[in-house]
């Protein structure tokens, strides 16, 4: 490739070979957890930094060593904020909280221009306390404790699928629910719109939107998307999506899928993902469960709907095969689908067709994809769970090669 030529980028399934994908890994907003704040920051625990770097790592090295090219969210942020709109536009979004009350937000604008990209980019991820910051005359400032933060700090970041999802060769940054997490589409819209290996790309969302998120998004085939309506993406968001997606061309059928409105099935993908371009890893009560609305563009432009009917079948027939393959997670048993569920046992990250990485302690789950002729390559995860997600979350795929099907799962 010429240096005038920039990179193709495109995702039109889960199972094709991986050959790019974006990280991040986490960092100093990990020890901003505390058991005072660690709910609000929608994590289940505290966890141990070290140990969730070194398991990340292990992660990302299970991917290089696969071929897979590693991007990590924030080095593409600095290289971002070296360009001056950039950098305004980032400061701009974080200054107009209004939280922060016209006198600091204006004191912050002053002191984020003064920061180097580098050092600009960890406070954007890892926060800012008052103590941090320094003293304010403002009154919002006055009345803030030493240990506020001045800047939230982001510890969801690692989970790139949820801001970003790639759909054909166009991108979406996403609209996230959480309050907490908002502002992480911030950022990975800076990288999207000003990095020069992105500037090319189609853009088919954006966070104004209503509440989309890519850990609800699935690419079924190429073509073919399912969408989860539930705790984080709204009946509106697929829509919108559907619309946009339409209108690009990128997809012909968006099947909506009601999940239920809990944390334990927060995505789509902590019910179901798929292994190969037949088989799906599935949370066993959902398989009787699962309805889908089938979703495509009509002759007059308008939106038509069908269903609700069973999403299996749902999403066979947008697919166009007889049928799909269903590995439960854990065994029949209820209690241990619901452990290994729990533990991300359905949020597995297909590298080609048959080839998944996985967290080690389902061992239940990775004993049954195992039997069923899945190459499953285990990574560890005590400490990166804590944030409910697993290897699917905390990847967002931007290079996949089209899924052709093997007769055993692939060699990479």
């Amino acid at each position: 490739m010429s240096a005038n030529e920039s990179p193709a980028y495109g995702v039109e399934s889960e199972v094709g070979r991986l050959r790019s994908v974006m990280l991040h890994r986490p960092g100093g907003e990990l020890r901003r957890l505390t058991p005072r704040n660690n709910g609000a920051l929608l994590f289940d625990g505290i966890p141990w930094v070290e140990r969730a770097q070194d398991e990340h790592d292990r992660f990302a090295a299970t991917l290089l060593e696969h071929s897979v090219e590693v991007l990590y969210v924030g080095a593409l942020l600095t290289e971002c904020l070296y360009f001056p709109d950039a950098r305004e536009q980032i400061i701009t979004s974080v200054t107009a909280d209004p939280r922060l009350g016209q006198s600091l937000a204006a004191s912050l604008r002053g002191y984020l221009s003064d920061l180097d990209p580098e050092r600009l980019t960890a406070v954007l991820i890892e926060g800012l306390t008052k103590e941090e910051f320094g003293d304010s005359d403002s009154l919002r400032g006055k009345l803030m404790r030493a240990t506020d933060f001045v800047i939230d700090p982001l510890p969801n970041m690692m989970f790139t699928r949820d801001s970003s999802v790639w759909i054909g060769d166009a991108v979406a940054v996403t609209s996230l629910a959480m309050p907490a997490r908002r502002r992480e589409t911030a950022l990975t819209g800076i990288v999207y719109h000003h990095h020069p290996r992105f500037t090319h790309v189609p853009k088919l969302y954006d966070p104004s939107l209503e509440h989309l998120e890519g850990g609800d998004v699935l690419a079924l085939a190429p073509g073919v998307l399912a969408v989860g309506v539930g705790e984080r993406t709204t009946p509106a968001g697929a829509e919108r999506l559907a619309r946009k997606a339409f209108e690009l061309g990128t997809i012909h059928t968006l099947l909506v899928v009601p999940i239920a409105q809990r944390r334990a099935t927060m995505h789509l993908d902590t019910v179901c993902t798929m292994v190969d371009d037949r088989r799906m890893v599935m949370y066993a009560p959902a398989e009787r469960r699962l309805e889908a609305y089938t979703v495509r563009l009509g002759d007059d432009g308008e939106l038509d709907i069908e269903g609700p009917r069973g999403f299996l079948d749902a999403a066979a027939d947008a697919m166009g095969i007889d049928r799909i393959e269903i590995i439960h997670t854990g065994e029949r048993d209820v209690v241990t689908a619901e452990r290994e569920q729990w533990d991300d046992g359905n949020n597995t990250l297909a590298l080609a067709q048959g080839v998944a990485v996985a967290y080690e302690r389902n061992t239940v789950t990775n004993g049954r994809l195992e039997r069923a002729g899945i190459k499953v390559l285990t990574i560890p995860g005590s400490e990166l769970g804590s944030g409910r997600g697993g290897p699917r979350c905390m990847s967002c795929p931007i290079t996949r090669e089209h899924p052709v099907r093997p007769a055993q799962p692939q060699e990479l």
